[in-house]
């Protein structure tokens, strides 16, 4: 919110400065403010949406890609109709009078012509900073009432971990980023050049061309939104990195000839595409992605964007005849190449929270083991302790059964004092609390002595 209003700041400002310093200052205040933006923008995302924020990473950058395709297109249509209606009339004006003579009527021409463009300078200028300004204050309603989310997401952080080498992570994703975005505002900045002085086409034709760059660039963003509800990130910038290595391949020893690279230009531009957006989302799947994480991301692409076309521009006026913009793609794709497969090696390292977790499982495993084993030895001390229980009761029963016998036979008349005494003996035997309590074997064993008996 505070970004988009600075932003907005600067542009109401500027239509409006009559001195170079007060401009620089307005423009560097947009310069920050879009630098927070880039920021914030890629940080709410992750904080908002989380591990999916893939298609809403690549359909905020894919916004990215429009204006950057769209509003030159209508500046230039905007300033050429200014031109066309306006000039006319002070050729008119001059057509009578010598050149080198001023006029008044040439004068008062010019200067509507000034005024002209000066008011279409300004309504642009109104008409963006408005829009500007109503997309801030949305975001400041979102924020005075996203104070439970913030909260969570907060909590959310507290819970994550680091990756083991998370700031060797950041330093390598910044050189990646600082490869790729400078490679990508290096080919679309001097493509138009390279036509032109290389390939020999025509002003058309190399307008066309830088066109079809931006148009696959912008076109395979779009495309991106619903491929990364379906891929992983790792996937996406895997075939990116291949089809801009294998295209700057190709622009780089074929480019002189014109269907090389037309086609060469294209997929160079659709490969570029999701790059950052996917990066992004990716890092965010093995370490926790914060301000200052962000920051240095963006930092490394701003660095890249400001340094490798400064070094290009340098490197070919020294050498004319090379074609040091298609070398620099080539390097930087290689260079992108060769650091992607180290940075995830190094995510998916088991970092310490891993490595205790699984010491902690291990150990939890052979605790289990362990009582398992002291379960198993309890039950077969148990079931001895009952075996012997039960031959102690038998031999009980055994002696009481020969005490009463004997008895019987002491008696006159045994054998009806022996079969009235049988039923009650075997009542006794079989109320006996201790062979009650047994188990049914240890019942059905007794019964099987008795008849032996």
């Amino acid at each position: 919110a505070l970004s988009m209003f600075g932003t907005t700041v600067g542009l109401y400002g500027i239509p409006w400065c009559k001195k170079s310093l007060l401009l620089t200052v307005l423009m560097s205040v947009i310069g920050a403010s879009m630098g927070i933006l880039d920021t914030g923008g890629n940080v709410l995302a992750l904080n908002t949406w989380g591990a999916e924020a893939g298609p809403h990473m690549q359909a905020l950058h894919f916004s990215f890609a429009v204006g950057a395709f769209v509003a030159p297109i209508l500046a230039k249509m905007a300033l050429g109709g200014s031109e066309s209606k306006d000039l006319p009339v002070a050729e008119k004006a001059n057509q009578s009078v010598p050149r080198s003579v001023p006029t008044a009527s040439a004068a008062s021409a010019a200067s509507a012509l000034k005024h002209h463009l000066g008011a279409d300078f300004l309504w642009s200028y109104v008409v963006i900073g408005t829009y500007l300004l109503f997309v801030s204050f949305f975001f400041f309603i979102l924020y005075s009432k996203g104070s439970s989310a913030r909260d969570k997401s907060k909590a959310s952080l507290q819970k994550c971990m680091f990756a083991k080498y998370h700031y060797a992570l950041i330093f390598l994703l910044f050189i990646f980023f600082f490869c790729y975005v400078g490679a990508e505002v290096t080919y679309g900045s001097y493509l138009f050049t390279y036509a032109k002085v290389f390939a020999e086409m025509k002003e058309n034709e190399a307008a066309a061309l830088n066109s079809v760059f931006w148009g696959a660039f912008a076109a395979c963003r779009g495309v991106a939104i619903f491929c990364a509800a379906c891929l992983y990130p790792g996937t996406m910038i895997l075939l990116s990195i291949t089809g801009s290595a294998v295209s700057s391949l190709c622009l780089a020893f074929f480019a002189r000839y014109p269907a090389s690279l037309w086609v060469g230009t294209a997929v160079y531009g659709a490969s570029m595409a999701t790059i950052f957006p996917s990066g992004i989302s990716w890092i965010e799947q093995y370490t926790v992605v914060q301000g200052k994480s962000a920051s240095l991301f963006v930092i490394g692409a701003a660095l890249g964007e400001m340094c490798i076309p400064a070094v290009v521009g340098y490197l070919q006026g020294r050498f004319r005849h090379v074609p040091v913009v298609m070398y620099t793609a080539l390097v930087t794709s290689a260079v992108t190449v060769l650091l992607f497969p180290l940075m995830y090696k190094l995510a998916n390292s088991p970092g310490e929270s891993d490595l205790k977790e699984m010491g902690e499982s291990e150990d939890r495993k052979a605790l289990l083991s362990n009582s398992g084993l002291n379960e198993d030895e309890e039950d077969e001390e148990d079931a001895e302790d009952w075996n012997e229980a039960d031959f102690e009761v038998i031999e009980m029963n055994d002696t009481l059964r020969n005490s009463v016998i004997e008895t019987s036979r002491k008696i006159p008349g045994g054998s009806p004092a022996k079969g009235s005494l049988q039923p009650h003996l075997d009542d006794v035997l079989s109320d006996s609390p201790v062979v009650a309590g047994g188990s049914p074997g240890r019942k059905n064993a007794n019964v099987d002595r008795e008849k032996n008996d």
